[in-house]
């Protein structure tokens, strides 16, 4: 029995959402940490899944040490963030060892936009992973 065609084109597009991220979702991912001269560098690998392009994504971010009290209030810049594609951004946070990092919570979104106007995108769907050993949470 020879299937139709149409059934066929979805398998693709599942394995290009599962590489991107899901549709209609955010995904922030804490991808590594490493310490560096001037503090701990942290790599996020982030995956638009929504239909459009943000703008501008900016979180505030709390830093949290390993016996869970607040180190610091941040801000970090994430920039544009193209629909369906994969990015890597990069931040420094200096005076601190990435050992002395428990967790990151993401406090909410600082500035979103998209389309020119504020956007509730940033927060819409947002998924938080980490690969480290540092946890991400919101």
């Amino acid at each position: 029995m020879t299937l139709p065609l149409l059934a066929l084109l979805p398998v693709p597009l599942a394995a290009q959402q599962a590489e991107t991220g899901s549709a209609g979702t955010l995904s922030l991912e804490l991808n590594t940490t490493k310490s560096v001269e001037s503090g701990c560098q942290l790599s996020f690998l982030i995956n638009n899944g929504h239909d459009t392009d943000i703008d501008a994504a900016v979180y505030e971010t709390v830093l949290l040490n390993t016996e869970g009290q607040v180190d610091r209030l941040t801000l970090f810049d994430f920039g544009a963030l193209p629909a369906g594609r994969p990015r890597v951004r990069q931040f420094v946070v200096p005076g601190t060892g990435c050992e002395a990092l428990g967790q990151i919570l993401i406090n909410g979104a600082n500035r979103c936009e998209a389309g020119g106007t504020e956007s509730d995108l940033c927060t819409q769907g947002l998924e938080l992973k980490s690969r480290s050993d540092v946890e991400v949470i919101g």
